[in-house]
């Protein structure tokens, strides 16, 4: 009986000792209605070196991982295959650096609700690993904290 229950408790604990990337203060710009994408935007850290090769939501059409960047006098943004999360470091995903894109959304996203994302990380040398979230959403004008 004691075994039984040591492994239940060990199974429930599974996911909080297994769970390798810390996310952070995630969140999404809302969409006016006839918005077709959005950003998302959040803190990871990985106990050890890892990627994250693949972003999932089911608001949206296409989700991928973007880089903004200057090239000369211009702003230029464009989809990145994977984003290296070095260990122990912190990756900010924010406005004009690495964030996430949503598009071809099926709806307005709205200031208040929680929107579904799924984050797929690829260790080294080992099989990929799902992160799935409840991303708030915030207003238009949200900017986040110094430091986020």
């Amino acid at each position: 009986m004691k075994k039984l229950i040591l492994s239940l408790l060990l199974a429930a604990c599974a996911p909080m000792v297994l769970a390798q990337v810390e996310v952070k203060d995630a969140w999404i710009r809302a969409t006016v209605p006839a918005a077709k994408s959005t950003g998302v935007f959040m803190e990871l850290k990985s106990r050890q070196d890892a990627q994250l090769v693949e972003v999932r939501s089911s608001v949206a059409g296409v989700a991928e991982i973007h880089q903004m960047q200057m090239d000369g006098q211009m702003m230029k943004m464009h989809a990145v295959p994977s984003l290296e999360l070095p260990a122990g470091q912190s990756v900010n995903l924010a406005s004009g650096g690495y964030h996430v894109m949503l598009m071809e959304l099926k709806r307005q996203l709205k200031e208040g609700e929680t929107v579904p994302v799924t984050l797929v990380i690829r260790k080294k040398g080992k099989k990929n690993e799902t992160i799935a979230l409840d991303v708030p959403v915030k207003p238009l004008t949200y900017t986040p904290p110094k430091g986020q």
